[in-house]
């Protein structure tokens, strides 16, 4: 089995140090690099191509956020100290993939890594659906996109992106609709390609952006 291959990008020597510990504990995550800040970031990762970048925010020389931007469609996962970062809304702009609390367990932390690894999006369970209403509160209007695009998926397919953009797991939105996960993740493949997004979280941002779920009230 071929390792995943990992950047981590972090000011505080320790902090890479712990991840590195719990990644490579595991016996298939390599770290390949690290930086202790956003250009060594962007460096390592154009040299190295890892599967994941695990970004921390507040970096000197380069934040987090502009490291990501430049990085484009790299899978980048942000670290963050608290669950509903000021940051964050900046960060799913520039392309972040997820996000993982410093402090999150071991497990949650190899799990994450993994699921953005392949191709899937991570927020924390915990603070999903919050995260989202607070994303949908500050997206301003939509400028770029507009709901005419829509108008490529099936119904089905809006329906699915609908609980997706809610915070719904694959698992809820399968029960819900009394549709097979494999069916669901068909569902979720098909409108993220007819919509050019890359994963879950760009689809969360283009429901907002284009009125089809409205943040919760306060």
């Amino acid at each position: 089995m071929i390792p995943l291959r990992v950047v981590i990008a972090d000011d505080q020597p320790m902090m890479r140090a712990g991840f590195k510990a719990v990644l490579e504990a595991t016996g298939n995550i390599e770290v390949v690099a690290e930086a202790g800040n956003g250009e060594e970031a962007v460096a390592a990762a154009t040299k190295h191509a890892p599967d994941v970048v695990l970004m921390d925010i507040r970096m000197p020389v380069m934040d987090g956020i502009e490291a990501t931007r430049r990085l484009g469609r790299q899978r980048v996962l942000i670290l963050t100290t608290f669950g509903l970062d000021e940051y964050i809304i900046d960060a799913l702009r520039a392309g972040a993939s997820g996000f993982l609390l410093k402090d999150a367990p071991t497990a949650e932390v190899v799990h994450a890594v993994r699921a953005v690894a392949a191709g899937d999006a991570v927020l924390a369970p915990a603070v999903t659906r919050q995260l989202l209403d607070q994303v949908g509160r500050r997206l301003p209007a939509a400028v770029s996109r507009t709901p005419d695009d829509l108008a490529q998926l099936t119904d089905r397919e809006q329906e699915v992106l609908r609980m997706l953009a809610a915070g719904l797991t694959n698992a809820e939105i399968s029960e819900a609709l009394v549709l097979s996960e494999a069916t669901v993740k068909t569902h979720v493949s098909h409108l993220l390609g007819k919509l050019g997004l890359r994963d879950r979280v760009q689809a969360v941002i283009y429901a907002y952006e284009t009125g089809l779920i409205a943040p919760a009230a306060e």
